[in-house]
């Protein structure tokens, strides 16, 4: 793990203490009596879902901070162990629903590690270009909302403009604008119509004058600059003890991103920029968020580039025990029939052993945890949420804070409550 050169963010560390994700009052200040609480959400658009914030107030300084979670408990992962193999994928993109592909991704990677299954370059090629296309779309919606809160209202209506191209091509290629499900294991679900190529050809070459438009707004401007520099300040030692990952960790100054550490998919194979930043304030998670827009641009050009010539090949493994048989042949192969049958009603079975598979989310790392006892189900499943990682930093960015900051930095962090709570 390496940091670049960068000036001291601030001295020692301002994680709060005895328990690091509590901004407690000080003593002498609560004597006082000057101290006023308030809640801050459930129920409010500004915290990103349904986050509860218990804010200490001195003025218009913030002096104590308290997240509460569990409004949104939805027991995705036991609700898993309750399904078979196949039928669980359904739930993993609803996790974290503004990153489902790549949610889909890590589950369906860590079943094909436990049955030590090698995909078609034509289904690793095309998920890499498919997850890319979602961390566009998950950077879209954070940059669109979190405009929008400091007052950038037109930044909301551009980012949406995009997202909207991005959904169609997810519904040409797989026939859902969300929640997919086109990531299964062995592959894709189906092949990727022909009228998908040209589309997404057509976005990505338009999309770096979108992003043009946007860094014309935002980065230079004097009100977005007052907003976001030298706010939340998060320095690189309290990132790594916090356990920080993806645009929050990168800047603070650590450079360390799994599409270049432990390449998986494609990854080793485009060529790309992990975009680093020194300063650690909202400002700078601002900056990485933009740059990895153009990066994953560049990263689906590159897949677009090599899928457009792998017509014909193979999308998925051929193992009627592990993947739906073409529809074609169920009107003339009672043995396909058979297999059509068993794999929607009982599902396969995976051999018994634990896996831990780990991406690089649009938030950082994702982790999925597995556990097979044989059966034709999950016996444990386990999601390591970087947007739950993500809050166990909120205490600290605020130290100093003023409630004026207050929005801009719990949105910098950029979380999303279903991953959170689950």
């Amino acid at each position: 793990m390496a940091t670049v050169q960068r000036p001291r963010i601030y001295e020692g560390t301002r994680i709060p203490s005895p328990v690091p994700t509590i901004l407690t009052v000080p003593p002498d200040l609560a004597e006082t009596g000057d101290v006023l609480q308030v809640n801050f959400g459930p129920n409010h658009p500004s915290t990103h879902g349904v986050l509860r914030l218990v804010v200490d107030l001195n003025g218009e300084r913030v002096v104590g901070i308290k997240a509460v979670v569990g409004y949104l408990h939805t027991g995705f992962e036991k609700s898993m162990e309750q399904k078979s193999w196949w039928k669980a994928i359904t739930y993993a993109p609803r996790i974290d629903y503004v990153s489902f592909q790549n949610n889909e991704l890590v589950f369906v990677l860590a079943i094909e590690q436990l049955l030590e299954l090698e995909t078609p370059p034509k289904a690793t090629w095309m998920r890499t270009l498919l997850c890319e296309l979602n961390r566009i779309h998950s950077h879209l919606i954070w940059l669109g909302t979190s405009a929008l809160e400091i007052g950038a209202i037109s930044m909301f209506w551009y980012a949406f403009r995009e997202r909207e191209s991005l959904l169609d091509l997810f519904e040409l290629v797989a026939g859902y604008r969300m929640h997919t499900r086109y990531f299964q294991v062995g592959g894709l679900a189906e092949d990727v119509p022909r009228g998908f190529y040209p589309e997404c050809r057509r976005f990505i070459e338009a999309f770096p004058r979108s992003m043009d438009d946007y860094e014309a707004m935002l980065s230079r401007n004097e009100i977005w600059l007052e907003r976001t520099e030298r706010i939340g300040l998060l320095s690189a030692d309290d990132a790594i003890a916090l356990g920080q990952s993806g645009p929050v960790l990168r800047a603070s100054g650590v450079d360390w991103d799994l599409r270049k550490t432990q390449p998986y998919l494609s990854y080793g194979e485009v060529d790309f920029e992990v975009p680093v930043y020194p300063n650690g304030d909202v400002y700078d998670r601002y900056r990485v968020h933009m740059d990895e827009l153009r990066q994953s641009a560049r990263i689906v050009e590159q897949c677009l580039d090599r899928v457009e010539h792998m017509e014909g090949e193979p999308w998925t493994v051929d193992d009627r025990k592990l993947v739906l048989p073409p529809r074609h042949e169920l009107h003339t192969s009672m043995e396909t029939l058979i297999h059509h049958f068993k794999l929607v009603t009982e599902g396969y079975r995976v051999p018994e052993g634990e896996v831990y598979t780990t991406i690089e989310s649009p938030r950082g790392e994702l982790g999925c945890y597995v556990v097979s006892d044989g059966g034709p189900k999950p016996w444990r499943v386990k999601f390591r949420a970087p947007s739950f990682v993500a809050l166990e930093a909120t205490a600290t960015c605020m130290s100093n804070a003023l409630i004026a900051d207050f929005i801009a930095i719990v949105g910098s962090l950029d979380t999303v409550m279903g991953e959170v709570d689950r």
